[in-house]
């Protein structure tokens, strides 16, 4: 079996609300570049991948991957991921493997958890991702911890779920921190939660809202301030596990990493860790050093939801529920629509690769949102409420 043809689309799907972050803000949509592999043999096999439109970074890579076997995925990593230092990127890589994973599960009639080892559970749970949001359905927007409490309510309601994180860094610490202290006080002892500021913080004031938050006992504290020293820095002073899905986020930083003591659990994430695989390679690392596993969301679509749903399915101790932006689309690009919540929780896929396909006509019509509403990246994730605004870190 042969590759013979790699096509790359990118599409545009809106949100049910702008929401705002450490460095911006999505406008209304979330967008993804997905990925068609072709073989010898008539097997397609999807792959997904966000940041902007990437059809000219993975046009560029596609001479590469063309003519070699979709199961060499050594080969293929060693040309596309090791080969050129400053063209390398693990985002585009871990496109390529998703989609040579498909393409392996449906040659072989297998999904692609049994080509990761096998899955431990049909079901993945997931968390009440909170955002301040601009233009929240039914209008206005959030601008006190009381609206995220009752956004947290609303999303346990309907979703099922029993954990929360708050997508912090964008309103003053002190009233980020007095989400989850309202949440506690709403959801209950066993409710988890969790806050994200991005590592915008200063250490300081991380340490100060550290130490505020211990009476809540959040499951963890992800990146409270900037970089590997930044976060030891925290986790020396204040009795919180400390996680991280930016510093370490590649395999270069995390022997440093666990040398400076930086963190308790490592986020995973199929983009940053070089794919499924890479993401069982770390999970094997944190496993011999006794750090904690969890999983990082990208705004990613059916497929890498798939994909993400998959890898997680076969690591014993990702035991707490993932991330998921899910809940803010509208719609999906695969068949059948969004994937749906029960109990918190969403299916894994039963195969074969995936286990997903694409609508043709969803993915023609969100191609031309894609290009009607541009590639918000380019823009730097302007805040149109704030045009003179710019993220800061240490600011606070």
């Amino acid at each position: 079996m042969r590759i013979v043809d790699l096509r790359a689309r990118t599409v545009a799907i809106p949100t049910n609300a702008k929401l705002r972050h450490s460095t911006g803000v999505h406008p209304g949509y979330f967008m993804r570049t997905i990925i068609e592999i072709v073989t010898d043999e008539g097997i397609v096999g999807l792959g997904e991948v966000g940041g902007g439109d990437q059809r000219g970074a993975l046009l560029k890579l596609k001479p590469r991957v063309i003519g070699l076997d979709p199961f060499h995925l050594e080969v293929i990593k060693l040309k596309v991921l090791r080969s050129i230092y400053y063209m390398s990127n693990a985002r585009l890589y871990a496109a390529i493997e998703m989609a040579c994973l498909d393409i392996q599960g449906k040659a072989i009639g297998r999904p692609v958890s049994d080509l990761l080892g096998g899955r431990l559970r049909d079901e993945i749970p997931f968390i009440a991702y909170l955002f301040w949001r601009y233009d929240r359905p039914g209008g206005g927007d959030d601008t006190r911890a009381e609206d995220m409490a009752e956004l947290c309510e609303q999303l346990t309601e309907t979703l099922g779920v029993s954990a929360m994180k708050l997508k912090a860094g964008v309103l003053a610490p002190e009233e980020e921190v007095r989400v989850l202290e309202l949440c506690r006080d709403r959801l209950g002892p066993d409710y988890r939660l969790r806050i994200d500021p991005n590592g915008v913080w200063s250490v300081p004031t991380a340490v100060r809202m550290g130490r505020r938050l211990e009476a809540v006992a959040p499951e963890y504290y992800e990146d409270p301030a900037w970089g590997l020293t930044g976060n030891a820095a925290v986790r020396e002073q204040v009795r919180l596990p400390i996680a991280t899905n930016m510093y370490p986020a590649r395999f270069d930083d995390l022997a440093p990493g666990i040398r400076l003591g930086a963190v308790d659990v490592v986020l995973t994430d199929i983009h940053y860790w070089e794919g499924p695989r890479g993401v069982k390679e770390l999970a094997a690392v944190c496993r011999t050093f006794g750090l904690g596993v969890a999983m990082h969301s990208g705004c990613e679509f059916g497929i890498e939801l798939a994909a993400m749903l998959h890898t997680a399915s076969t690591v014993p101790e990702m035991t707490t529920a993932g991330d998921a932006h899910y809940h803010y689309l509208e719609d999906d690009v695969i068949a059948g629509g969004l994937m749906r919540y029960v109990d918190g929780s969403i299916a894994v896929p039963t195969g074969p690769g995936l286990g997903v396909e694409l609508d043709p006509e969803k993915m023609d019509k969100y191609e031309r949102y894609f290009e009607q509403h541009g590639d918000y990246y380019a823009r730097f994730h302007v805040d149109e409420r704030r045009p003179d605004w710019y993220p800061s870190v240490g600011g606070v």
